[in-house]
């Protein structure tokens, strides 16, 4: 038995890069970084912070998702597997790359709201009017069949 399974939390570190295949299928590709934070070992020694950086690989329904709401500096949760490729580079050179599937995708950043505000009320010479808007109902009383949990 085995398992190919990653979860990572961390930023995006690039826009994402969209690509639509000769067959019609979109890929997105960006790079994404994971940090480990600094600490102090028992005996003084200072363990710096430590940034990885991964190259991140998205296919079909959600590369959509990830091209219409992905961008620089968001927070995700991303789930998928590992796979390293090889290639040819420019001067016959064979290379390997690792890039990261992913499969499932939760975004954590908070998106300020994109809708206008609410208008102001309106001023009017009745006061009444004005008045039951800004009014809240008072509580109601409690009764007793209330359960106790």
């Amino acid at each position: 038995m085995s398992l190919n399974k990653l979860m990572l939390i961390g930023h995006v570190g690039k826009d994402p890069d969209i690509r639509i295949l000769e067959a019609g299928s979109k890929v997105v590709t960006f790079s994404f970084a994971t940090t480990e934070k600094g600490y102090t070992l028992a005996n003084g020694t200072q363990v710096p912070e430590r940034t990885e950086w991964h190259n991140i690989v998205v296919w079909r329904g959600l590369a959509d998702v990830v091209e219409k709401y992905v961008h620089k500096g968001d927070k995700l949760y991303l789930e998928g597997k590992i796979r390293t490729r090889s290639y040819d580079d420019s001067r016959g050179i064979k290379r390997y790359i690792t890039e990261l599937f992913v499969d499932n995708m939760e975004m954590l950043s908070v998106k300020p709201q994109q809708a206008p505000p609410p208008p102001p009320l309106p001023e009017h010479t009745n006061n009444q009017t004005r008045s039951a808007v800004n009014e809240c109902p008072p509580p109601l009383p409690p009764t007793k069949d209330d359960l106790p949990f």
